[in-house]
């Protein structure tokens, strides 16, 4: 798609040289070498999905987004890289590239239509080459700002603040969701809600100023093809595909289908509105079409508020760890950040932590967690099936029929809070992230200790326990870029100990004596359990650093196989998370996510 450029207006260049003065990149400069930047200008205006560059062209110039929106990309494949920033009006992009003189290092999209001011490398230098110091300033800027991008946690970077409600049919409420959204991203700024009646006839510049005058606008598209559609979509930094979960599948009559990514945002949104309950299969019904866009569910006024949260960039992800027995401190912690008023949007796990998990993300309470987890693991005792060991200890079926019991055939997209789990791929030599599926079998999978419980086959590839790879996925969630990340990590790193200094079995008359010294030595559950662990140790200690709050309650004095120590571990994790958000700033990203 072309860029096409145009004659700025000699207010056009007055307001440009004021920008400039207040911008970090610029601020430090002579007035008069402000106004000469100001009158080399270009005035450039980027349809919506049009590339400004592509990594590996030249800098030629650097760009001052006057107005609408940018997408930072990787340079994973032409323009389709993973999401790294958003671009509002004020910033400026590609003044890396004249001061390094190396080539772009990423994609840069428009998100929307958005007009820039574009000074060329040999401009910039010009100008600089009277002022050496004014350079030297420059470059200082440039490396405290690379350091900040550094330290700066991707989740924080990935919020939207215009939207585009795009109907499938008439028969989904959009007027009832349009409202009820602005209302729950009041909570966050102003925010306004903008229909094609109002708006269908205003130039540009007067979206520009209402955009301009709200930290959030909504646009409510057509279901069918019209000027109007077009024009939100090239508005929106994310579109919003509203369907009737209760409907059949279908597609989006105002849109091509197949889409043309270069016309449209590059973020997308599914979501599946409910009459009643969430009824299982709509999502993987409606995701045939759609098997790589995040998908939400929307029922209650909570379901509202949590989407406002996701889309901005404030969803709270909660990532739990595996560690056996000491896993139930999952539930204290829980229990205490809900009581505080954190809200979970997200949750991922690994091992015990994944089947806690998924309790969370089905929006069980304290009361049923406890009660469900305290049937399945200590009274029933899943780890009793003994068997031959050919392939493991145990045969696997009293856990499978366990995690059937609990979860039935639900499948992971039909759980009200978007979840994953990890286990271990010893086919590929990698974590294997479960997000769609059913989700007892993707459980069983994470908890498939090596040598203690069987491997799960999948499409002739073979998962044990998350834990030898990944132990606590807060990577995973951070991928996800929708805000800050709660880490409850309950594989301390002293996992058992051992008071005799011979562990060789005796001889049979030995046995006895043996016996009654009572040593206290690890038996084989332990040793294979803490194995299976043990090679994701370090990536653990990487992954606690980059959590946003991160939960390590006290649990080396209980055993990783001790299911009866269940009501201690859920009070030390409760205790310990009370303490821990008591010490939280007012100012942090969990507080402001709250509310």
């Amino acid at each position: 798609m072309s860029r096409d450029l145009y004659d700025g207006s000699t207010a056009l260049r007055d307001d440009l040289g004021a920008l400039l003065a207040q911008m970090p990149l610029f601020n430090a400069l002579a007035p008069n070498v402000l106004h000469q930047i100001a009158d080399t200008a270009e005035w450039l205006s980027l349809p919506g999905g049009a590339a400004l560059f592509a990594a590996g062209e030249p800098a030629d110039a650097l760009y001052i987004v006057l107005s609408g929106s940018l997408a930072v990309l990787t340079a994973d494949g032409r323009v389709q890289g993973r999401f790294l920033a958003r671009l509002a009006a004020g910033d400026t992009v590609g003044e890396m590239g004249l001061i390094s003189g190396r080539p772009r290092m990423a994609h840069v999209v428009a998100l929307r239509n958005t007009e820039l001011a574009r000074i060329s490398a040999r401009a910039f230098n010009d100008v600089l080459r009277r002022d050496p110091e004014a350079m030297w300033r420059i470059a200082q800027l440039m490396v405290k700002r690379l350091e900040r991008m550094d330290a700066m946690p991707r989740a924080h970077l990935r919020g939207a603040s215009t939207f585009t409600v795009l109907p499938q049919s008439l028969e989904v409420d959009f007027a009832g969701f349009s409202t009820a959204l602005v209302k729950a991203l009041a909570a966050f700024g102003r925010a306004e809600l903008v229909w094609s009646v109002r708006a269908g006839t205003h130039t540009s510049q007067w979206f520009n100023d209402i955009e301009s005058a709200n930290d959030f606008v909504v646009y409510v598209a057509d279901p069918t093809p019209s000027r109007w559609t077009k024009l939100c979509e090239r508005q929106a930094d994310a579109l919003l595909l509203l369907a009737r979960a209760e409907s059949p599948a279908g597609s989006w009559g105002a849109l091509r289908w197949p889409h043309d990514h270069s016309l449209t945002p590059r973020r997308w949104e599914l979501i599946l509105a409910h009459d009643t309950g969430i009824e299982t299969g709509a999502a993987a019904r409606w995701l045939t079409n759609l098997p790589d866009i995040p998908h939400h569910h929307v029922q209650s006024p909570a379901d509202y508020a949590r989407l406002a949260r996701v889309l901005t960039g404030r969803a709270v992800g909660l990532v739990l760890s595996g560690g056996g027995a000491r896993g139930f401190a999952h539930i204290g912690a829980v229990k205490a950040l809900r009581e505080a008023g954190i809200p979970i949007d997200m949750v991922g796990g690994t091992s015990m932590g994944g089947i806690l998990g998924a309790g969370v993300a089905g929006h069980w309470s304290v009361t049923e967690l406890t009660d469900r987890f305290r049937h399945y693991f200590v009274e029933s005792r899943p780890l009793r099936d003994y068997t031959l060991p050919f392939v493991s200890l145990v045969s696997g079926r009293k856990v499978s029929r366990m995690l059937f019991e609990a979860f039935g055939e639900l499948a992971i997209e039909d759980l009200p809070l978007s979840f994953f789990c990890v286990s271990s791929n010893l086919t590929t030599g990698h974590p294997y992230v479960h997000r769609r599926g059913e989700l007892w079998r993707a459980l069983r999978a994470s908890v498939s200790v090596p040598g203690v419980l069987p491997p799960v086959v999948n499409a002739g590839q073979v998962l044990v326990d998350g834990g030898a790879m990944n132990n606590l996925p807060v990577d995973v969630m951070l991928e996800l870029g929708r805000g800050p990340v709660i880490g409850c990590d309950a594989g301390a790193d002293r996992a058992f100990t051992t008071s005799g200094d011979d562990l060789d079995v005796p001889l049979p008359w030995q046995v006895m004596r043996w016996i009654r010294a009572r040593r206290q030595l690890p038996n084989i559950f332990q040793i294979l359990w803490r194995s299976g662990m043990i090679n994701s140790t370090t990536l653990t200690s990487a992954q606690r650093s980059r959590t946003d709050l991160l939960l390590r309650p006290p649990l080396a004095d209980i055993d990783m196989l001790n299911w009866k120590a269940f009501d201690r571990a859920i009070q030390s994790g409760y205790d310990y998370t009370v303490r821990r958000l008591d010490e939280l700033p007012e100012d942090s990203a969990l507080r402001r996510s709250a509310g």
